[in-house]
């Protein structure tokens, strides 16, 4: 079997999420494609992020019934913050008859190099990558990436929290589920979303 990682934060999940995947589920070789929920991402600041549980409870809902994505918390148990190369060696120890390979948009991929062992992950593991806008890429030196033609669109999850702590809505930003799941629990409406523990 053939997994591709989507790996973000999802603070929130919404529709442009969902339609990569979905995308890259139904229009390659991938079989299915993990969202891999970061608790902490060493590029952002780890006190504005929702509970990692919420997050990765708003993506089992709005995928369930879809057998071809699935949302992993594996990154949960593995140390703080949470590093590529270290969650690419547990899966595979884990899953060793399961073929991984990552998905992430040439934004993200500009920014490989900053990674820990980024230019390991680039030539050792196949990467799809979807175009974002303004953020061009060239892959000539890493026969393992291809560069796919995926829907795009440009929402963010920043833009859908600020929307929020504005009083504005959100509906068809996000999914239903979404949309509930934020309003029933009054996600995103403070600055600091998980703030430490004392």
């Amino acid at each position: 079997m053939k997994v591709a990682l989507y790996f973000g934060s999802f603070n929130p999940v919404h529709i442009g999420h969902l339609i990569i995947a979905q995308h890259v589920a139904q229009s390659t070789d991938v079989d299915e494609v993990w969202f891999v929920v970061s608790p902490q991402n060493p590029f952002k600041n780890g006190q504005a992020l929702l509970h990692e549980q919420h997050r990765l409870n708003m993506i089992r809902e709005v995928i369930e019934g879809c057998k071809s994505l699935r949302a992993s918390n594996v990154e949960f148990s593995l140390p703080k913050p949470s590093y590529t190369i270290n969650t690419l060696a547990y899966l595979k120890e884990k899953h060793p008859a399961t073929t991984f390979c990552i998905l992430l948009g040439s934004d993200g991929f500009q920014n490989i190099h900053k990674w820990k062992n980024g230019e390991v992950i680039a030539v050792g593991y196949p990467i799809y990558i979807y175009k974002r806008p303004g953020f061009e890429v060239q892959i000539d030196n890493y026969p393992n990436c291809t560069l796919l033609e995926a829907p795009l669109l440009d929402i963010s999850s920043t833009h859908i929290r600020n929307l929020l702590r504005a009083g504005k809505s959100i509906r068809f930003l996000v999914p239903p589920t979404v949309e509930e799941s934020i309003e029933k629990n009054g996600y995103y409406l403070s600055a600091l979303e998980n703030p430490p523990q004392q």
